[in-house]
């Protein structure tokens, strides 16, 4: 699972199949860190169009 780029920034999914939890790290143009997104999820990986969702979401509330 890759980064997503939008609106000039990238964010970068990370997550814990043991744990079934995981994290949208947020980083501007420059590359610096912004926030962090948490998300759970079940089963052997989180569902790509809920990362997705999550991002669109982020992008709307920040008018990005």
């Amino acid at each position: 699972m890759g980064a997503i780029e939008r609106s000039g920034y990238r964010f970068v999914p990370e997550y814990s199949v043991i744990q079934q939890n995981g994290a949208i790290h947020v980083y501007n143009d420059k590359e610096e860190f912004i926030e962090e997104i948490k998300f759970q999820f079940s089963g052997k990986f989180p569902d790509l169009n809920k990362i997705e969702a999550l991002v669109e979401q982020y992008c709307e509330c920040h008018n990005l």
